[in-house]
């Protein structure tokens, strides 16, 4: 193989490492009351955006993470973002989840499902102040 086609190589896999190492921090995180369990996890009774393209999928998909609605200020917007995975981390106490983008919001950040930021609220100041202040990454969802 040539020093050129080794060149292309290594920039294939770095351009697709930054597109799964997209992070942000300091964003902050409401909650939905999507209740996805209430719903039998069905996108389209929850009215998320992403039910056009992922209503389809396997219960076992569906339902595989908790929700959150994606507008943060890093990342893929509209259809592109739907099914993505981010690692979520309270920047206050560390927990963290995994979660999967169903839907948009307009809040700037994350709008996770309740039972996800009751999850990562694990001193209850969250539910107190009404948001989280949190990091995310992109990650693969493993499926």
């Amino acid at each position: 193989m040539g020093k050129f086609s080794l060149c292309v190589i290594f920039s294939l896999c770095v351009l697709v490492a930054s597109a799964y190492a997209q992070s942000a921090s300091i964003v902050r995180a409401t909650y939905n009351p999507y209740h996805p369990e209430q719903k039998g996890w069905d996108l389209m009774a929850a009215s998320a955006f992403c039910s056009t393209w992922d209503a389809n999928k396997p219960l076992e998909w569906r339902r595989k993470y908790g929700w959150t609605a994606f507008c943060g200020p890093v990342g893929p917007r509209g259809q592109a973002a739907c099914g993505k995975c981010l690692k979520v981390t309270n920047t206050r106490t560390k927990a963290e989840v995994t979660v999967r983008i169903v839907d948009q919001c307009s809040n700037a950040g994350l709008d996770l499902d309740e039972g996800v930021f009751k999850q990562l609220d694990t001193d209850g100041r969250g539910n107190a102040d009404g948001q989280l202040i949190v990091n995310y990454q992109f990650v693969n969802c493993g499926d």
